[in-house]
């Protein structure tokens, strides 16, 4: 297991953030289709580079992250590549319904920025899937592993 070690508030800012992004593309019609567009974005960039060169975690790493002590946290680089690579395709769905005018797109925008949300809050269902499917993953429901 490829573990790398982050600033935990350079990790808890990406996580807000991208969660305040999907919510702010919920409520403001306008702007919607750039806000799922910037979280695409945000989400393939972190699933391609890896946590520790995620847009979100480099900007708060090279900025605030150089004046505020922050404690570190261990993540799991696949794991995260999982999440990342699943929070893109998502917001990829939600960008194209947008963008095809679906009348229930904004119910799907809704169920993702609700998934976001618990992942911002430390509830990531693809962090957990991940590691309940592979070797080392405890009790798992989907795999019968304990």
């Amino acid at each position: 297991m490829a573990n790398v070690t982050i600033q935990r508030n350079a990790f808890l800012f990406c996580r807000y953030s991208v969660a305040l992004m999907v919510w702010g593309a919920l409520f403001f019609e306008g702007p919607r289709a750039y806000l799922l567009g910037a979280v695409f974005v945000i989400m393939a960039l972190s699933a391609i580079l890896t946590v520790q060169w995620a847009p979100m975690v480099w900007i708060y790493t090279k900025t605030a992250g150089r004046f505020i002590a922050s404690k570190d946290v261990v993540l799991d680089i696949k794991a995260m590549r999982v999440a990342h690579g699943l929070g893109a395709v998502l917001a990829l769905v939600c960008l194209s319904l947008v963008l095809h005018d679906k009348p229930y797109a904004v119910y799907v925008v809704a169920a993702f920025a609700a998934l976001k949300t618990a992942s911002a809050l430390g509830a990531c269902p693809a962090y957990k899937i991940y590691g309940c499917l592979t070797k080392g993953g405890g009790c798992c429901a989907i795999t019968g592993k304990r």
